[in-house]
């Protein structure tokens, strides 16, 4: 293999795109450029309180263009010239409408401001009632569940939840739309002039876990039972695919036109797509039996086994169990919380509300002195909580969360619940009930193992990347004592760009599999988290509490 051959993996996150180049031969980052989305920043075409996220496609070009080419400029001299593939990972489910020849709605003129006509982010929540019609059919209907290969329940987070509520929601929209795709498809098909709706090349990752597709039953959900969930989905289906691919597959070349915008050779291949989670986890150099954990604003907990050792086994509550969908050639099972850091950051912003709102105003001090405290504050809030929070004995404040802030993913997918603070008397301080919601965030990664072993699935390990992971010792040791379970941390930044770039250098031809490539480019790992056991033992009391308490709002949330 050539020392000289660069690779570059674009990742897509929430808030923003990231694209690192690589050295193939080593998985040496060469350099890394992020572009942060200019509309979703400013808070277009969202509205929170109605769990309503979306985002236009032009932050989505606009990142991949300026990333790449930022990357470039920080590169050594010659660097384009090397790069052999790009590979891309986004969030999901994230779906857009488009035209007949691929170009979502919301670039043309008619839809440009219109929500209805951009992706619909992973974190968007306006399709439970569909979710839960979806969940209903399927057990009653008399044919297929097609919710069996997706840990029997599916969420208002997937792509058929999301299709028939805009569908539903938007007659305009409804009219223009000749098929749907997700983001990781979209970007690759752009890349390479490819992106007719029925001859781009799908993603295994997104249709299998975020669309019911199943080789059992030769593709996506049979038409009669689409129709029969609502006569607005006619035809829907003939406009999308049949077949799908895993992430070592080429969808192509760089056409003119991008290879000129990037300054890359047209010779550049570029893979079919999946999401950030899964090919983090291959950055994270995943294993069998190693849950590796996403820890950011949400989480995603991803798993990996041979097929031939888990069989026909189903494994009920998560989000999909799917062939090639993490590693070509094993079975991918993907679990997560619907919200993680995502709880702190509300915390965070309901404890600075005093300082947004008074001393913004103050006349005390000057602008300048008044910004900078502000800034402090809001910086190191978190990270004072963190540490008054640890000095607290475990079952001294006696507060039981449950981070259910953002519905739950898994197990058993219910994006109605809701979270909860119990306990709280008047010494109930702020570092208490902080660490009462680290807690509760913890339990829930909990019930994610606890699940996967009650169904039959060993977990050797765990392996952890992401901000949280990286940033919170607390947090980290929190969930370690919970799990009772040792918790690696990957040493790479940017483990989702770095998995991608693996999949890249398969995608070039650089390297026979994603396995080889994980051998010769990881980067390893920088920390091992030790459950303490007298913590771990402690918390088996919390546990049985938060659990009782769940139960409790469950069966009262309608």
């Amino acid at each position: 293999m050539s020392n000289s051959k660069y690779v570059i993996g674009v990742d897509y996150g929430t808030d923003s795109v990231r694209s690192l180049i690589v050295d193939a031969a080593n998985g040496k980052e060469i350099a890394s450029a992020v572009f942060e989305y200019p509309r979703w920043k400013q808070g277009k075409y969202c509205i929170p309180s109605d769990n309503q996220f979306r985002q236009h496609p032009l932050d989505y070009l606009e990142g991949l263009e300026l990333s790449i080419k930022q990357a470039l400029q920080k590169s050594p001299e010659g660097t384009a010239s090397k790069i052999a593939a790009i590979s891309i990972d986004t969030t999901g489910s994230t779906p857009v409408a488009v035209d007949k020849d691929g170009i979502p709605l919301s670039l043309t003129p008619e839809f440009k401001e219109n929500p209805n006509a951009m992706f619909v982010l992973w974190k968007d929540h306006t399709a439970v009632k569909e979710a839960e019609e979806i969940n209903q059919l399927s057990r009653t209907w008399g044919g297929v569940d097609y919710t069996m290969f997706e840990g029997g329940i599916y969420s208002s987070e997937w792509f058929w939840a999301k299709v028939l509520h805009v569908l539903r929601a938007d007659e305009k929209v409804r009219k223009a739309a000749f098929s749907w795709v997700e983001h990781c498809d979209w970007i690759p098909a752009v890349l390479t002039g490819t992106a007719s709706p029925l001859t781009m090349k799908r993603g295994r990752c997104s249709a299998g876990h975020k669309a019911m597709w199943h080789g059992d039953w030769n593709g996506l959900p049979a038409e009669d039972f689409l129709v029969k969930l609502d006569p607005i989905l006619k035809g829907v289906r003939s406009n999308l695919f049949q077949d799908t691919y895993t992430c070592e597959v080429s969808v192509g070349n760089l056409t003119k036109e991008w290879a000129q915008k990037l300054g890359l050779s047209e010779s550049v291949t570029v893979g079919v797509g999946a999401f950030d989670a899964h090919l983090g986890a291959v950055g994270a150099e995943i294993k069998p039996y190693y849950l590796s954990k996403v820890m950011g604003t949400s989480t995603c907990d991803m798993l990996i086994a041979p097929t031939s050792e888990v069989g026909d086994k189903l494994i009920h509550g998560i989000c999909g169990q799917v062939d090639g969908s993490i590693i070509p050639g094993m079975l991918g099972m993907e679990a997560g919380q619907s919200a993680f850091g995502d709880i702190y950051a509300w915390f965070r912003k309901v404890l600075l509300w005093p300082t947004e709102q008074v001393l913004a105003n103050t006349q005390l001090v000057d602008a300048a002195t008044r910004e900078k405290l502000m800034n402090e504050i809001a910086d190191n809030l978190i990270p004072q909580l963190s540490k008054a929070a640890e000095q607290i004995p475990i079952e001294e404040s006696g507060i039981v969360a449950l981070d259910w802030m953002n519905g739950r993913r898994t197990p058993d997918a219910n994006q109605a619940l809701k979270g909860a603070i119990t306990n709280l008397n008047l010494g109930s301080d702020a570092p208490r009930i902080f660490r009462a919601l680290v807690e509760a965030t913890a339990f829930g990664s909990k019930k994610i193992v606890d699940r996967f072993i009650s169904e039959g699935v060993r977990i050797d390990g765990v392996i952890a990347l992401g901000g949280v992971a990286k940033k919170s010792p607390f947090v980290m040791q929190t969930v370690a004592d919970i799990l009772n379970m040792p918790i690696l941390v990957a040493r790479s930044e940017q483990a989702c760009a770095l998995g991608t770039a693996m999949a890249a250098a398969v995608v070039a031809g650089i390297y026979p599999t994603v396995e080889a490539a994980q051998k010769a480019m990881g980067n390893g790992f920088e920390k091992e988290y030790k459950p303490i056991a007298a913590n771990a033992s402690k918390y088996k009391v919390l546990y049985e509490k938060y659990s009782k308490l769940g139960e409790i709002i469950e069966a009262n949330t309608h």
